[in-house]
């Protein structure tokens, strides 16, 4: 999910990559590449849980907001017959999707789609599987957008919706350094609720108000402790250092300043600490268009 993320790692963007934006935010591809290596196994244990409500005869998936294409990949494994339309708001993205899918043998089972989920999925149909992954928050009308999505799917056909619960955390709770991640984190919650209404919605809710039939609802707090997988510091950087021109305004000056101390190559860069844990709550939804 990243992608799951990663919208969450900054605004304006897309994150997996469903910014409105057409260039890719410098830095996110990175982000979200992390994300899925470190979270693998979570991706792995929900795409299981997706084949069991989907069934087998899966051919036709929709990746709403592909980003890099954690999503597109974990489900080409997952489904070995079915084909995916990676469909995505930023060119950049798609054409390195593309380029990734060539690499890995799998360009004539992924097909690119530069579209604005928002306002319809053209040309796509009879989908047996919808899925968006830290997307839909992005949307301005998401009743409309889940109209839309019904529409592309087929009676019956399966939506998996996945979020996360903000920006993950990742210093030592109970002392300073985690009380300057939790004020940070208010900090962004701030900015994120005047930029991203829709951040942290009811999705059950609006599904259903959508003429959804909720399957299964889930939140799993994800906690990553030493010896942490290779990367981990480095994703840590990697957020931080995103997050850290947004906060301007919105944390005070000494804040800013142990910030940076986190980012610039000291003896306190995360890249350099001990003490790292990666905590993470990641939400999913599934769903059915009723037969």
């Amino acid at each position: 999910m990243a992608h799951e993320h990663q919208h969450q790692h900054q605004h304006g963007h897309g994150a997996h990559s469903h910014a409105p934006a057409a260039a890719t935010p410098n830095g996110l591809p990175e982000i979200l590449d992390l994300d899925a290596a470190l979270f693998a196994p979570h991706l792995t244990a929900l795409t299981g849980r997706i084949a069991c409500l989907a069934g087998d005869d899966v051919r036709n998936i929709v990746d709403l907001g592909s980003g890099t294409g954690t999503g597109t990949f974990a489900l080409l494994e997952r489904f070995p017959t079915a084909r995916v339309t990676a469909v995505d708001s930023s060119p950049v993205m798609l054409e390195r999707l593309a380029s990734a899918a060539r690499d890995r043998g799998l360009g004539d089972r992924v097909h690119t789609l530069e579209a604005d989920a928002g306002a319809g999925l053209p040309g796509v149909v009879d989908a047996d599987l919808v899925w968006a992954s830290a997307s839909l928050h992005h949307l301005d009308d998401p009743a409309t957008a889940l109209a839309g999505i019904r529409a592309a799917l087929r009676p019956g056909g399966l939506l998996a919706v996945a979020e996360v619960d903000g920006m993950p955390t990742f210093l030592p709770e109970g002392g300073e350094p985690g009380a300057l991640e939790s004020r940070c984190r208010e900090a962004l919650d701030g900015l994120h609720a005047e930029q991203l209404p829709h951040r942290g919605a009811d999705w059950g809710s609006l599904l259903t108000t959508a003429n959804f039939s909720v399957a299964q609802e889930r939140a799993e707090p994800w906690e990553l402790r030493a010896p942490l997988p290779e990367g981990a510091g480095r994703y840590a950087y990697l957020v931080f250092e995103r997050i850290r021109d947004n906060l301007v305004g919105r944390v005070s000056p000494e804040d800013l300043a142990a910030l940076d101390r986190l980012i610039d190559g000291g003896p306190e860069d995360v890249r350099h600490r001990g003490d790292l844990v990666v905590r993470s709550t990641r939400e999913t939804w599934m769903a059915r268009r009723p037969a």
